[in-house]
């Protein structure tokens, strides 16, 4: 069996502290509308294109932003990929074939409430719908496949 993609087992408790971390942090910022001064930090902006036109706009430009939100967002998809993607103590043709049924109806999942958005979802809460859906094929995968783990 070839599992050369997987992580070793230790970054599982790390992925975990760090995923849990980041969804606390992110739901906290998105229920409060929370915005930090002291994480405000002059970043690199690929693309900058401000509320009113400025002199700050356009291609890769030096701009004032708190970083929280994007710290948040870094957590929740490292520790995702360190939880989901790391050996099982005992990694067997099992947990290989849960891994991979858990990942594929994850996928399948999560396009289909992505086609519902698209049809029933409109203006800037459509947007709050494709944020969401960064990291909603990681949420479903762990859920799914440490559901199914449980369940045997």
């Amino acid at each position: 069996m070839n599992t050369l993609y997987l992580l070793p087992n230790r970054y599982k408790i790390p992925g975990w502290i760090l995923f849990s971390l980041g969804i606390v942090t992110g739901l906290f910022i998105l229920f409060t509308g929370y915005e930090s001064d002291a994480l405000s930090v002059n970043v690199l902006s690929i693309y900058n294109e401000g509320f009113m036109s400025s002199e700050s706009d356009g291609f890769f430009r030096i701009v004032e932003n708190s970083i929280l939100d994007e710290l948040s967002a870094l957590a929740i998809i490292i520790g995702g990929l360190f939880v989901g993607f790391s050996k099982e103590e005992i990694e067997d043709e099992f947990i290989y074939k849960l891994r991979k049924d858990s990942l594929v109806w994850a996928l399948l999942f999560n396009y289909a409430v992505l086609i519902l958005a698209i049809v029933f979802v409109y203006d800037f809460t459509f947007f709050d719908v494709l944020v969401f859906n960064m990291f909603t094929p990681l949420l479903f995968f762990i859920g799914r496949f440490n559901f199914l783990k449980l369940k045997s």
